[in-house]
């Protein structure tokens, strides 16, 4: 299967590519020049004139806070690229794996989020990727919509090396502690999205690490792990404000992913154990 991929420069990107090729498929990797997001005339045509089997768009405006800044660019991306590229696969009938986010909730609800709760986005992140779930969701038939939350990988920053980091410059930390979620390891994401791509069990699904944290926790398992003494102070969203509001509540329900006859992902503390041995 030739399975075009977009953002292989990302956490998730990268191991998704390190998939394709460990499953003998071939992968089609489109550089930014090759493919502008920002450049909207020319993504239908480029993907059609690549021919893929099936599109696995990672690629994405993720930087939360100054999207709150730089609204047009993030909705460019994450929005009206995307309406392209599900034009585009439409044309070619083709799958579509298009990963979301848990932003797309307003983190209200007190318990995990189902696959079709209502949408309501409390920042522009959120927002212009839930535009880009309505386009796929209008024009195509044949499409995967992945929603996932907190991801760390191997390749690039994320919440954990920070949190690593700062250990090492600080003796004290301070951690927020009431926005709960499930991290999600790119490591263990890849193998699923592939899977979803061999399949044609379209549709919307969640898919995170199993188990649920909140920040505090999630930096709290990474120091035990490590064997790191720090002293980590759990604080309120509250007390520590950014541009873009977050959802308290991130928590995702995955029932959906095992009843499709998905495997579901393994807990999210073995995931971290796992990460942070390779660093």
């Amino acid at each position: 299967m030739n399975i075009l991929l977009t953002g292989t420069t990302g956490q998730l990107g990268h191991d998704v590519l390190n998939e394709i090729n460990l499953r003998g498929h071939n992968p089609i990797v489109l550089t930014r020049d090759e493919l502008n997001l920002a450049s909207l005339s020319d993504i239908k045509n480029t993907i059609i004139s690549h021919n893929p089997d099936s599109i696995i768009h990672c690629a994405a405006y993720t930087q939360v806070d100054l999207a709150e800044d730089n609204k047009d660019i993030c909705q460019t991306i994450n929005s009206l690229a995307v309406k392209e590229i599900a034009l585009g696969a439409k044309e070619l009938n083709i799958p579509l794996i298009y990963l979301s986010t848990d932003y797309i909730f307003d983190g209200n609800k007190s318990s995990p989020y189902k696959e079709d709760d209502l949408a309501n986005p409390i920042n522009i992140y959120g927002k212009t990727k839930y535009e880009g779930e309505l386009y796929i969701k209008n024009i195509m038939d044949k499409y995967f919509i992945v929603r996932i939350s907190w991801v760390f990988g191997q390749n690039g920053n994320n919440f954990v090396k920070s949190m690593l980091k700062l250990s090492k410059e600080k003796k004290e930390l301070s951690v927020v502690d009431d926005q709960i979620g499930s991290p999600t390891y790119t490591k263990d994401l890849a193998p699923l999205l592939i899977d979803m791509v061999e399949s044609d069990k379209y549709g919307i699904y969640h898919a995170t690490n199993e188990g649920f944290c909140s920040w505090y926790e999630f930096a709290k398992e990474a120091f035990k792990y490590k064997e790191i003494t720090i002293s980590l102070n759990p604080i309120k969203t509250s007390q520590y404000p950014t541009k873009a509001k977050r959802p308290l509540n991130s928590k995702l329900s995955k029932c959906k992913l095992s009843a499709s006859g998905f495997k579901p992902l393994r807990h999210w503390k073995e995931a971290l154990h796992d990460y942070i041995d390779t660093l």
